[in-house]
């Protein structure tokens, strides 16, 4: 097939593409590759997917291009005839989207605007397009199930991504348009964004450093190995969202609807208390964690916990790799890439 993956210069949409091609798919990335952090880390995993293309012979184009251009996403799926479209570009992170909103804005709703807009006129088959869990904000029943509401959204990003949702709904009734949204739980694994605790906290210990533990170190979250992460994003891809035929408007289901539309945990269904993690990461670098306890951010919320058994329901796969070899497998990565 030959698939669209929107940022693929980004952690999961860099693994996403990997497997893609290494699959012999047709693909066409698109990124910006903006400074929300390290550019010189991106710029890498552009060159490595360069690389695979070469080796598995595969077809792959990149385009260096904002989605919040209209005209240059117009451009991309006029020239291409896209099979699926892989929607994982997005200006990500829970804190900086309370100081800066208006990148969210254009990158999340302006961005997916266009992406569904072009996915309509070209008429594609699937868009599947990442959700995060923390559209579940106040929620505080666990696990966190897709056929729970989440009208209370505790960060700028979180509306966002939920916005996302509800536009993919109204393409999904009004043009049947097929959109499956995936709310991913704490990825982690090579590759990863340098923004994120497991990074964060393998660097500091690398160096000896202190590391901060917000909410005293009393947070759990459902962290989920990227290749666990990137399988569930491909098979839900491979099988565009349909009509739920038993859907009932007067209990309505958030998760599914009379048009073709799918919501999805995509989870490791096993909330891990963060002092666990970084004993996973004390033990892969063989160095003991200075910890650094401070009180709970705005914006955070304490616990994330994944009911993904729909997802495995409908795919037939749910994430399997443990903390322990997950965290293992970063940490070597993370040694040589920097040389550490």
């Amino acid at each position: 097939m030959k698939i669209l993956v929107t940022g693929n210069a980004g952690f999961i949409g860099f693994h996403t593409t990997m497997k893609l091609l290494q699959r012999g798919d047709e693909v066409v990335g698109f990124d910006n590759v903006n400074d929300y952090y390290d550019i010189g880390l991106k710029e890498a995993r552009l060159k490595r997917l360069e690389e695979i293309a070469a080796e598995t012979g595969a077809y792959y184009q990149f385009i260096r291009a904002n989605l919040a251009e209209r005209e240059a996403v117009e451009s991309c799926f006029a020239e291409h005839r896209f099979d699926r479209v892989i929607h994982l570009a997005a200006q990500a992170g829970v804190r900086y989207s309370i100081e800066n909103p208006h990148a969210y804005v254009e990158s999340n709703v302006v961005g997916f605007v266009n992406v569904l807009e072009a996915c309509r006129q070209q008429q594609v088959g699937h868009l599947t397009y990442a959700s995060t869990s923390s559209v579940y904000g106040a929620n505080t029943r666990m696990p966190f199930s897709e056929h729970d509401g989440v009208n209370h959204p505790v960060q700028f990003y979180a509306a966002t991504k939920r916005s996302n949702e509800l536009m993919a709904h109204s393409y999904s009734h009004l043009f049947n348009l097929p959109t499956t949204g995936l709310r991913f739980f704490t990825v982690y694994g090579p590759w990863g964004r340098p923004d994120m605790a497991p990074h964060l906290f393998t660097s500091r210990i690398l160096a000896g450093e202190p590391i901060k533990l917000f909410n005293n170190g009393n947070h759990s979250r459902d962290f989920t190995y990227i290749d666990d992460i990137v399988e569930g994003v491909i098979r839900a891809s491979d099988q565009p969202a349909s009509s739920n035929q038993d859907w009932d408007s007067d209990h309505p289901d958030p998760a599914t609807s009379h048009a073709p539309f799918r919501l999805y945990n995509i989870g490791n269904s096993d909330a891990v208390k963060l002092v666990d993690f970084i004993a996973a990461i004390e033990a892969a670098t063989g160095k003991q964690a200075q910890k650094e306890m401070l009180p709970l951010q705005p914006g955070d919320v304490p616990d994330t916990f994944a009911d993904s058994s729909a997802l495995e329901q409908s795919v037939g796969y749910r994430p399997a790799t443990s903390v322990e070899e997950g965290v293992r497998r970063f940490v070597t990565w993370y040694r040589e890439y920097y040389a550490v």
